[in-house]
């Protein structure tokens, strides 16, 4: 039986999503009036009301006794709604505020105003769809030591694929291809992975095939970030056993005898990962060799200033800086560092976070890039 407090979170968002509905439908239907008088209130109102129940269906498809197709169906048209949704809110309240200010000047229609926040939701919406296909490279030069350096080591980063998630596995063979293009020594994949629900991928077989053709000089590692776990975490271990994808869960690898990469648990992941708990990194590290620079993989970055200086470097995902504006306001705010690079001091490693190469619930990116990390190691 859910909690009370589970109930209450759905009750709040219930209300919360039922009362922006009424909202736009009301608004939506000023707009509409005066150019279509007759049209029926009630109607719009149904609209506004049935697509937002498909939003929050959505979100709890993997749950509902529902075919592959019909599933994957509820996922598509919900995660486009919640990006027209989320923007033709704030057009809306814009429109709404500047209406209020310029009506001392001049008075603007009803209809003009509705018109004007719809269009630029549609088109805000449309531009972050085609944006976040639009993958972006990063490179970042990394000294380790101040000494002249004899070894380099050539990683290439990814985080939140979000694999099952709408529009992933159409990027996934372009995602690979521009990986390989870099001619990695590593390729670390700091968690996301998965989409929570390994049995939303389309054509898993395909996506594994696209996977495959992944090289790098030592080897392809994951950690687990809070969306790689659930009910289907069984499938999903095989299928990077499959790919040839080593998962680092609270372990770590000696890579050539040039470095340690560890990877972490996430500390929430949804559903949990396998009924295990995040170790902590002095156990995870016991009996590595001193003398190699450490590289740790930790999906989330809150925990990024609490790393010392028996670490080199963190690398890091899960905020997608936000994904679309305004979300890289809060995200800003959240985290000591929410995308690109970071040190707290000289003592302290220096730290990368990827705004990630997929997206999570809306397919979107407005104001972010969906972007492959290039990290040159100089030590």
């Amino acid at each position: 039986m859910p909690s009370f407090s589970v109930i209450a979170v759905f009750v709040l968002m219930f209300s919360l999503l039922g009362g922006v509905s009424l909202y736009l439908s009301h608004r939506v239907y000023q707009g509409l009036h005066h150019f279509v008088p007759q049209i029926s209130r009630g109607w719009i109102i149904m609209f506004f009301a049935a697509m937002t129940l498909v939003m929050i269906f959505g979100f709890v498809r993997s749950m509902l006794p529902l075919s592959a197709a019909l599933r994957n169906m509820l996922g598509t048209v919900s995660s486009y709604w919640m990006g027209i949704f989320v923007y033709l809110l704030l057009f809306m309240l814009l429109a709404d505020g500047l209406c209020m200010v310029l009506k001392f000047f001049f008075p603007i229609s009803h209809f003009l105003s509705v018109a004007a926040a719809v269009v630029l939701a549609l088109a805000t919406s449309v531009y972050g769809v085609w944006h976040a296909n639009d993958l972006q490279h990063v490179t970042y030069d990394i000294f380790l030591s101040d000494s002249a350096h004899t070894k380099d080591t050539r990683l290439v980063l990814i985080s939140d694929l979000h694999l099952g998630a709408v529009g992933s596995e159409k990027r996934l063979e372009s995602i690979v291809q521009e990986i390989n293009a870099q001619q990695p020594d590593i390729v670390c994949i700091a968690g996301d992975f998965f989409d929570n629900d390994f049995g939303a991928i389309r054509s898993p077989e395909k996506a594994m095939q696209t996977l495959k053709n992944l090289q790098a000089t030592h080897g392809i590692y994951v950690c687990p970030g809070n969306h790689d776990s659930g009910q289907t975490v069984p499938e999903m271990l095989r299928f990077w056993e499959a790919c040839n994808i080593r998962l680092l869960a609270d372990e770590y690898v000696v890579i050539d005898d040039r470095l340690i990469l560890a990877g972490r648990r996430d500390p929430s992941p949804i559903g949990g990962f396998d009924g295990s708990k995040r170790a902590e990194l002095e156990t995870i590290l016991a009996g590595s060799p001193e003398e190699l620079p450490v590289v740790v993989m930790d999906h989330n970055p809150a925990s990024a200033s609490s790393y010392g200086s028996n670490v080199s470097l963190v690398l890091s995902g899960h905020t997608h800086k936000g994904q679309i504006f305004p979300g890289s306001l809060f995200t800003g705010k959240m985290y000591d560092v929410d995308h690109g690079y970071w040190r707290k001091d000289s003592l302290s490693p220096h730290v990368i976070v990827s705004s990630g190469v997929g997206t999570w619930g809306m397919p979107m990116r407005v104001g972010t890039d969906s972007e492959i990390v290039t990290v040159n190691l100089h030590y």
